[in-house]
């Protein structure tokens, strides 16, 4: 237990390391007097920031690296959804007395793409 909680300590220290800004930057804008203007007075959250700003100007250069790993493992995962997770849930479908298959568990299904 200890050895995965340290795992997992490194892994999110790391990350969050990861997304600390750059020093030389950070001396840059201190020496300019230390206000760096932003891409946008939009939000890349808003909708219509789209028409105002590019947003692409407005990320970070170098992108958070766990988004990366889950581009790399989502084929992975659909694998696994369509050949272990699917078939399980048609196979209860069919006897919900024993697997304690219940309607929401139906609704959750028919809503799969």
């Amino acid at each position: 237990m200890r050895t995965t909680a340290l795992a997992v300590g490194v892994l999110l220290l790391a990350t969050a390391v990861g997304c600390a800004g750059n020093r030389q930057q950070q001396a840059l804008a201190d020496a300019d007097g230390g206000y760096s203007a932003p891409a946008s007075i939009y939000s890349v959250m808003d909708p219509t920031s789209l028409v105002y700003t590019d947003v692409a100007a407005g990320a970070a250069p170098s992108d958070n690296p766990w988004r990366w790993t889950g581009f790399l493992l989502h084929p992975i995962g659909l694998a696994m959804d369509y050949g272990v997770n699917r078939p399980i849930y048609a196979l209860t479908s069919k006897l919900p007395y024993l697997f304690g298959y219940t309607t929401e568990d139906s609704m959750l299904d028919s809503q799969r793409r």
